[in-house]
């Protein structure tokens, strides 16, 4: 979850690495130029507009943090609030009712909660959903929910333990669930909270704290491991590890059109990244922490490692003038917004600020799209691919628009 504490460290270059769009207004993300190409869709028809606006759809919620979708066709929308609750929303009103309330099962306060929500792709027929949320001791736990009737169902009655995956602090819980296109379960794991991964936990293959997971959870009581997961058979390594070396992959997204995957790893003191893995990949990446802050070495000031080839740099970062906790968006596909379709969406927790990030003419470019006093904790996606963001601290949910 986004981080609450404010330090106050300026920007600045990133020396040979950095492409310059921009740079020289603090509140611009910087772009890196990756350790290796990148294998992104160029959208030929990207721009990054000047500027967005938002527009307030749905207010009076408590702490919500994600708004997403089932894909049954029913134009629903589901929100999940901090505290246990998922409430939904249908021709336009948020409905009185809960879909699932597990508050009683839920340790909550700072990052801790009901974190994530992911549909089955067979939700229509099956009824069966997935959430992640930490329990009354901090574990971090997930569960799949279901019901015979599916979709129409307004309390998902059955319920299985998939995964639980021990907590050593509060923080850094990552939260976020999705299927990808591979109708695999991807989890976001950060390293297991304190500071500085003090337990080495991004950079540990034996443990699944600091990671991106993807499971099989189809026809299976729990989970199985994709036989093509990159480190099965690796006897050092957790099988279920699809990548490493995240601090807090706080959220996470698929583009639903090329399958391209964008990670937001909320940073340590100094910086905010976005990290990128293109849809031909077949995983293994290393994202860098807690050898890498962003494109930089941690602790700051060290000396580069003889292994850096190995470690996947980030596609964009961003220092402390321009925020303090990158909250991870989507790639906009709906059709609102002239010029935005292909552009990756992201924003600051701290400061309100909104970005877009693109891959044009072969380079990765970044814009301010608009600035906000809002506490964005989250994006949300609609059916139509139309995008939300989320306050987390005023209970309101707006919408993308021109």
């Amino acid at each position: 979850m986004p981080r609450l504490t404010a330090l106050a460290l300026s920007i600045c270059l990133v020396l040979a690495l950095v492409v310059a769009v921009g740079c020289s207004q603090s509140n611009t993300p910087e772009i890196v130029t990756p350790a290796a190409p990148v294998t992104a869709t160029p959208e030929a028809s990207a721009t990054l507009p000047a500027s967005i606006s938002l527009k307030q759809m749905w207010s009076g919620l408590k702490q919500p943090l994600l708004l997403t979708h089932a894909g049954d066709g029913t134009g629903r929308l589901y929100v999940v609030e901090q505290g246990g609750t998922i409430r939904v929303i249908e021709a336009g009103k948020v409905l009185e009712e809960p879909f699932l309330d597990v508050s009683d099962l839920v340790s909550t306060g700072g990052e801790r909660g009901l974190l994530g929500l992911a549909f089955a792709p067979d939700f229509k027929t099956s009824g069966a959903f997935y959430i992640n949320y930490t329990d009354k001791m901090g574990t971090t736990v997930i569960e799949r929910r279901w019901t015979p009737t599916g979709s129409s169902a307004r309390h998902p009655v059955n319920m299985q333990t998939v995964l639980t995956i021990e907590q050593p602090y509060a923080n850094h819980n990552g939260g976020n669930i999705a299927f990808g296109p591979d109708g695999y379960l991807y989890i976001g794991m950060g390293d297991g909270g304190s500071g500085g991964d003090p337990k080495g936990n991004g950079q540990n293959p034996g443990v699944l704290l600091g990671k991106m997971l993807r499971i099989d959870v189809a026809n299976v009581d729990t989970y199985t491991v994709p036989e093509d997961n990159p480190f099965v058979g690796k006897q050092e390594y957790r099988p279920e590890i699809w990548a490493l070396g995240l601090r807090n992959p706080w959220r996470f997204s698929f583009d639903s059109a090329t399958g391209d995957l964008y990670i937001a790893d909320v940073g340590q003191s100094a910086w905010e990244e976005i990290d990128f893995q293109p849809a031909a990949s077949t995983g293994g990446e290393n994202y860098g922490w807690n050898v890498y802050e962003g494109a930089h070495t941690y602790p700051p000031n060290s000396p580069a490692p003889a292994n850096a080839a190995k470690y996947t740099l980030p596609i964009a970062e961003y220092g402390r003038s321009a925020g303090q906790s990158v909250s991870g968006g989507f790639v906009y596909r709906g059709t609102a917004i002239e010029g935005l379709r292909g552009v990756y969406t992201y924003a600051d927790y701290e400061t309100g600020t909104l970005w877009g990030l693109a891959r044009i003419n072969e380079t990765w470019q970044t814009a301010e799209l608009t600035d906000t006093s809002m506490n964005i904790a989250s994006f949300g996606q609609d059916e139509d691919g139309e995008l939300y963001v989320l306050d987390l601290g005023a209970g309101t949910i707006s919408a993308l628009a021109p």
